[in-house]
Order: structure tokens, then C-alpha cells, then sequence
């Protein structure tokens, strides 16, 4: 069942991700994740001033990179269009479905994704699984709830120290016709990864002739950070470091995902791509937690003045290394 617009709360209100990044619609994949980093660090939660406000602009950085960054989901965005709220207009949702809501009516807030990517991108709605209860012969058909499934933004802070997040899932009462909402509570474990699935017994679709309703299933999608990639429990952050710290060795602060920072000792002699394993820094996990590599690259400078060219050039005088002699 197909659901009128006006039952909600507000329209969809179209998303222009490219705008969002302050990028061409021709853009390369390189420049939408460059654009994607800048972006994302200046809005990051942990720096912001306005917290409040950089936590929901940072989700809105995250969600257009869900879809730009994505060749398959770039295709079907820019598929739509200037005729996407029109019939035949927007391309069909993962689930099947095109325009208006989501199959069965079923609308989700505060998942940390607009209601535009969530009809279109998410793939929500409800699932397959749902059986009909045991019943004598004779007496009225039983059916248990659907269950119903949809996407949930995490922070890599989330996934740290775990949260509570409220989710409202709209639909309409089949028994009476009308609107219906429900405020769900769910507990976001801390050390959830991409991918996994939050389960909340008995907030999918009502069932029939007594039977129990469905289950409301929450994948997973972990908001990409500009500093940190996830592998596993494992997270991996890039350091840039100058020549004369990789030769001579330096101590260097770097931030954590919770805001803090650590102390990291490079040694001399340190190479590019050279990781650093610090233990237990990463995600939380069952056992133990998972480490945080520190992956570095020497950068060289740019320009450099008379004074730095005459230091270099008398290094390269001295020096009695050739990094091509075998």
C-alpha cells in the first residue's frame, strides 16, 4: 500500500549532494572524497563550535558522500534528475519502489538520514519472513507482523562509547486508517560495525488475529570519517610527517575519535607507509579492543625559500646516501 504524501509530516524535500560538497556535477571520485575530508573536518562534531549544529551538517556531509562516493547510487542520483518527484521521474529504490513513500507506508526519522535518501537510497521497508500463526481450522487466520528494515547512520564516536538513539517509524494504522507513530528507543552497542543489524522485538507491523507483530531491523551504516578508516574493529589513520622528522625521529600528538589525543613516537629512520600499531586504541570488541594504526607519508615541501635551498643543498653535499645503491 502506497501512501499519500500529506498523511506525514512534511513533503521529501529533494537533496542536492553536490551542492552539499561544493562540487560540479562532473566531478571526478577523487574530487568528491577530497571535497567529501575538507568538508567533513571542518564540520566534525569534535571541532566545531556550534556542536549542536555541526553534528546534524556533518550526518548531511556524510549522507550526500554515501551517495556521490557510490558509483551504483552517483548513477541513480543523477538518473533523477530535474523530473525527480514526478511520476515515472525518480529511479526505483533497492527495494523496488518508485516516488511517494516507502512499500507499505512505512517512514523512518531519526535514523540520521533525510527522508529523501531513506525512499530512494536505504532500501527500508519491510521484509520478508512473516508467517501465519498456528490456527484450528474454522477459526479467524492468524499472521505475525511484518518485520521492517532500514538504515541506521553511526558516528565512529558512537561506535566507541555506544549511545541511545530515539527513531520514530510513521505508518498508518490499517484498523483505522490513520497516521500512526512510534517512538522507539535503540541502544547502539558500543563496537557495532558496518554492516551489523540492531533488532527491536516488537516494533514492525501489527499482526492479525492475535498474533504477535513484527520486528524492527536497523543495518549498520558507519558515517565515513575524514580521519579514520574502519576494518573491523581496527581503525587506520594516515600522518604526515616532514623529512627531517622521518630521518632524525619526533614526537607528534594525534587525535582519537573520541576528541582525544595520544602521544605517538616516530623513530628515526621511519619510511612512508610504515604503520604504527598502537594497541588497544581502536573499537571496542567482545574480547579486547582492536588497535589503531597510525600510517605514515612524507611530505616534501612545496616551495622552500634561499635559505632552506642552501641548508638542502649542503645536506646533499654531505650526505652519503644514495637511496638507489642496492
Amino acid at each position: 500500500m502506497l501512501l499519500p504524501e500529506t498523511v506525514w509530516k512534511t513533503p521529501v524535500e529533494y537533496k542536492n549532494y553536490y551542492k552539499i560538497l561544493g562540487v560540479e556535477r562532473e566531478a571526478t571520485a577523487a574530487e568528491i572524497k577530497k571535497a567529501f575530508r575538507k568538508m567533513a573536518r571542518l564540520h566534525h562534531p569534535d571541532v566545531a563550535k556550534d556542536k549542536a549544529g555541526s553534528e546534524d551538517r556533518f550526518k548531511e556531509i556524510n549522507e550526500a558522500y554515501e551517495v556521490l562516493g557510490d558509483p551504483e547510487k552517483r548513477k541513480r542520483y543523477d538518473e533523477m534528475g530535474p523530473n525527480w518527484n514526478q511520476p515515472g521521474g525518480p529511479a526505483p529504490g533497492p527495494g523496488g519502489w518508485t516516488g511517494g513513500t516507502a512499500p507499505e507506508g512505512y517512514e523512518f526519522e531519526g535514523t540520521g538520514f533525510s527522508d529523501f535518501f531513506e525512499r530512494y537510497f536505504s532500501g527500508a521497508g519491510p521484509r520478508t519472513g512473516g508467517g501465519f500463526g498456528g490456527t484450528p481450522r474454522g477459526a479467524p487466520q492468524s499472521r505475525r507482523g511484518a518485520d521492517i528494515e532500514g538504515d541506521l547512520m553511526v558516528t565512529l564516536q558512537e561506535s566507541m562509547t555506544g549511545s541511545m538513539r530515539s527513531i520514530s517509524l510513521r505508518s498508518i494504522d490499517p484498523a483505522t486508517g490513520r497516521p500512526s507513530v512510534q517512538e522507539v528507543q535503540v541502544r547502539i552497542p558500543a563496537g557495532i560495525t558496518e554492516g551489523q543489524r540492531l533488532r527491536v522485538p516488537g516494533h514492525g507491523g501489527k499482526g492479525t488475529g492475535g498474533a504477535k507483530p513484527g520486528d524492527l531491523f536497523l543495518r549498520v551504516r558507519l558515517a565515513a570519517d575524514p580521519d579514520f578508516r574502519v576494518k573491523g574493529h581496527d581503525l587506520y589513520r594516515d600522518l604526515e610527517i616532514s623529512p627531517w622528522e622521518a630521518v632524525l625521529g619526533t614526537t607528534i600528538p594525534v587525535r582519537l575519535p573520541d576528541g582525544q589525543s595520544v602521544q605517538v613516537k616516530i623513530p628515526g629512520g621511519t619510511e612512508s607507509a610504515d604503520q604504527l600499531r598502537l594497541r588497544k586504541y581502536g573499537l571496542p570488541g567482545k574480547n579486547a579492543p582492536g588497535d589503531l594504526y597510525v600510517v605514515i607519508t612524507i611530505e616534501v615541501p612545496a616551495a622552500i625559500s634561499p635559505e632552506e635551498r642552501s641548508a638542502w643543498e649542503k645536506l646533499r653535499d654531505v650526505s652519503t646516501f644514495n637511496p638507489r645503491k642496492s
